[in-house]
């Protein structure tokens, strides 16, 4: 029996020397509890879908409840039928059929956990589309009736919806490995581990229960959509002089877009090309001499939050009723004709460079505007530039910020210049797959050049310019080139050395999705809380439209002493530059909104704002974090069979003991 004992000991000292090793060996790869998570969790690069609210509900994603969901990874085309919550990882090409079959499938959409959606199509140029926005965009502020008219044809609707659930964009290094986690699930099915994500989208409107705009404002859960569009114009206006008789030539495009994925919305076809052509036609004419003796002045406006309700150009317009600050020197009655540049990134096709002109209705000012572009077009001859007039078969223009010029004033002699007819040449309008591989610069430069030589015909007030005149009007194609990389992509992004001149961005890659506003509302904004395409923007037709100074050394940094003068470039060295150019922002949000002792109100509907009654007044829903991860979990049946099995082994060790126990009991006392 002692000899017993003694193999007993000896056991036990080795299994404790050999735990002892194997846990010095755990310990020095693993030396503190942030090793010890990343280990085991695996963080996953993506972008998520967020809730957006408004006055009669919600829209977007979130979780359904307080908590964070897990739930295994698992293939949408293995998952017909799901037994209990899971994280479906679908692919482009099939998204559409999954929110489908969750609009119309009560029994499988209550087992959605999440989605996680592959960031590209497997063709993505032989692809028919993906465009998760409405066939028409924007419809409730159409200046006509024909409201079931597709614009966007290939239109889902499915980021207007409101799914209980969260759903993320996957970056395509997180696309890969979630897609081996689906295949070791697929593949043990029956094992007792599982790959499952993690979703931290947890909303504060969701937590509160605050479903709808007014009540989430009234608790503080959420902030309106906005930001700050730009204006500028060519020359400077002697806002001092009370003599501001000129007609004004508007010139107008957005830089706001929209996604299913708030922040992946580059829009580069649409808004963004015609952004970039507004730019560049800015700087061509910049260079262009005895501006000042031109019959009419000319007028840019860069408007924001167009893709939610038209706020920037709704604002805009009514800054302009106030005769607020922002919009000091601008006088609305004075405005001659709207120029709108839209999405003309696709107006190259088999050597030509073809757009199309949309009018608001038949007028001597808009005739006037089609005649100046006729002989843009033939002073163009060399590029193969060509303009048609869009059908007359089409209800109206298409969705643009010119509808909130008409329906505030039906008269209004406006055109939108597109790159399409009777519908959408973008088959990823409002998609995250609308980047610079959508996009032409060739039609960008003729855009530009078109516009920029249409504008000075019609500011000049002579339809019979030299052909001399107007090719000295030259859009430079190296900075639409330049502008682009800056602003449709990460490499170098906000980071180009254009952009640095001016400002200092806070990221490189830029994102053309409005935001929220912060603070009060002001023309003379705090610079944290603008943007940084608003912020580029505004610097950037600052100086384009500058006039020299005697004094070119000025800097900032005591303020400019003429009220005519702006600061550029502050953000580079703290100093600035002076300049005399009238160049402002303008607050962009919904004129349904108030802001008074640090809140924002509701304010009640008026009938004399046809506009203002169908305004959704938008809104996003604060939060705390939102993430995703990825780790390994025990299937629960596995945890209960070890739990039976360790309170088994408890047991059985108890009475191996008791037994030992009475057994050396009994030899001793023979002893």
């Amino acid at each position: 029996m002692a000899t017993n004992l003694i193999s007993l000991h000896l056991l036990l000292l080795l299994f404790t020397f050999k735990f002892q090793l194997s846990l010095s060996e755990d310990t020095s790869t693993m030396q503190s509890v942030p090793d010890l998570q990343k280990s085991m969790y695996k963080v996953i690069d993506g972008y998520p879908c967020v809730r957006l609210l408004n006055l009669s509900g919600e829209i977007g994603c979130a979780n359904p409840g307080r908590d964070k969901v897990v739930a295994p990874v698992i293939r949408f085309k293995n998952a017909r039928e799901l037994a209990h919550s899971s994280a479906v990882l679908v692919s482009l090409d099939e998204i559409q059929e999954l929110f489908d079959r969750i609009s119309n499938d009560s029994s499988f959409a209550k087992n959605i956990g999440g989605v996680l959606v592959e960031p590209r199509t497997k063709n993505q140029s032989q692809s028919t589309g993906f465009s998760p926005a409405q066939k028409f965009p924007e419809v409730q502020f159409a200046p006509y009736k024909s409201v079931n008219y597709e614009w966007n044809p290939i239109g889902s609707g499915i980021m207007w919806k409101a799914y209980n659930f969260p759903v993320f964009l996957l970056s395509e290094e997180s696309s890969q490995f979630m897609q081996e986690v689906a295949l070791k699930n697929a593949n043990q099915k029956n094992a007792y581990t599982a790959y499952v994500a993690e979703f931290d989208s947890v909303m504060q409107t969701t937590k509160s229960g605050t479903h709808d705009s007014e009540s989430c404002l009234r608790e503080g859960t959420c902030l309106p959509l906005g930001g700050y569009s730009v204006w500028s114009s060519l020359p400077p206006i002697n806002v001092s002089s009370s003599n501001q008789s000129k007609p004004i030539i508007l010139a107008a495009s957005s830089m706001d877009s929209a996604s299913f994925f708030r922040d992946k919305s580059l829009g580069a076809e649409s808004p963004i090309s015609g952004l970039i052509s507004l730019l560049a036609a800015v700087d061509s004419l910049s260079h262009v001499d005895g501006l000042s003796d031109l019959s009419k002045q000319l007028v840019f406006s860069v408007f924001t939050g167009e893709a939610w309700g038209y706020l920037g150009s709704r604002r805009f317009l009514l800054e302009l009723d106030l005769r607020s600050d922002a919009v000091s020197g601008l006088n609305d009655k004075l405005v001659e004709t709207v120029i709108e540049i839209g999405s003309v990134g696709k107006g190259f096709s088999g050597g030509n460079n073809t757009f199309f002109i949309h009018r608001a209705g038949v007028s001597s000012a808009t005739n006037e505007t089609l005649k100046a572009f006729k002989h843009a077009q033939d002073s163009l001859e060399s590029k193969n530039v060509t303009i048609v007039e869009a059908s007359t078969s089409n209800p109206g223009i298409p969705p643009s910020s010119l509808m909130a010029f008409l329906r505030k004033n039906s008269s209004t002699n406006g055109i939108v210049l597109e790159d399409f007819d009777t519908a959408f040449a973008n088959k990823f309008y409002h998609s995250h797959l609308d980047d610079m591989s959508n996009v032409n610069s060739s039609a960008i430069v003729a855009a530009a050049s078109l516009i920029a030589r249409t504008l000075y015909i019609l500011a000049s007030g002579n339809n019979n310019l030299s052909s001399s005149a107007l090719n000295a009007i030259n859009v430079n194609a190296s900075l639409v080139e330049e502008l682009m990389s800056c602003l449709l992509g990460c490499n170098p992004g906000l980071s180009c050395d254009l952009v640095k001149n001016y400002m200092s961005p806070t990221s490189s890659c830029p994102n053309h999705y409005v935001g929220v506003i912060i603070g009060e509302p002001s023309s003379t904004p705090y610079l944290g809380y603008v943007d940084d395409i608003s912020r580029f923007i505004w610097n950037f037709l600052a100086d384009r439209t500058s006039t020299p100074k005697e004094n070119t050394k000025s800097d900032c940094s005591k303020g400019c002493s003429n009220k005519d003068e702006v600061c550029i470039r502050a953000e580079t060295n703290g100093k600035g530059v002076c300049v005399t150019s009238t160049t402002r922002y303008v607050p962009a949000y919904s004129t349904r909104l108030k802001y008074e002792s640090g809140m924002w109100t509701v304010l009640p509907a008026n009938s004399s704002d046809p506009m203002g009654m169908v305004d959704p007044v938008w809104t996003e829903s604060n939060w705390d974090v939102i993430g995703l991860r990825a780790y390994t979990i025990q299937n629960a049946s596995y945890d209960r069979l070890v739990l039976l099995g360790g309170i088994a082994v408890t047991i059985l060790a108890y009475v191996v003991i008791v037994i030992t126990r009475a057994f050396i009991t009994k030899v001793l006392k023979q002893d």
